[in-house]
């Protein structure tokens, strides 16, 4: 699951947006019983989730189930370095997810309380929001 993006998109350059207030869905457990959750507003790269997906699959080896409840479908563009001014948007360089507080980021099935929640704990040093954990 190496780079998180999408396969194609119907424009190739977004706007940056707002990210305030809390999430209008994904705030609920609906596949596994216990989920980590975003505190706070912000955007989640497609490398961030994967290093964070990579700690939890580390810590749970085989047992257990893991679902991603977010994706990164945002495109970021940037300018190359030392450009003059105008010439337009630059690249785009990145995906991100934004997301809004009170979002489901991951959630595990099938494995001791303890366990995740301390495969969360691992997983939460990866990301750039404060996280908690809910369970069902």
């Amino acid at each position: 699951m190496a780079n998180l993006m999408p396969a194609k998109t119907k424009y190739r350059k977004m706007m940056k947006g707002r990210n305030r207030g809390q999430t209008k869905g994904g705030a609920n457990i609906n596949f596994g019983e216990i989920g980590l959750f975003a505190k706070e507003n912000g955007r989640l790269t497609s490398n961030q989730i994967e290093a964070a997906r990579i700690a939890i699959t580390r810590k749970i080896k085989k047992s257990g189930r893991l679902w991603l409840r977010i994706f990164p479908d945002k495109p970021i563009t940037k300018r190359p370095p030392e450009t003059r001014m105008g010439k337009g948007k630059g690249d785009v360089e990145l995906y991100v997810a934004p997301i809004k507080r009170g979002r489901i980021i991951f959630e595990l099935g099938g494995l001791p309380d303890e366990e995740a929640r301390e495969a969360f704990r691992l997983a939460s040093f990866k990301l750039p929001v404060k996280t908690g954990i809910k369970v069902r």
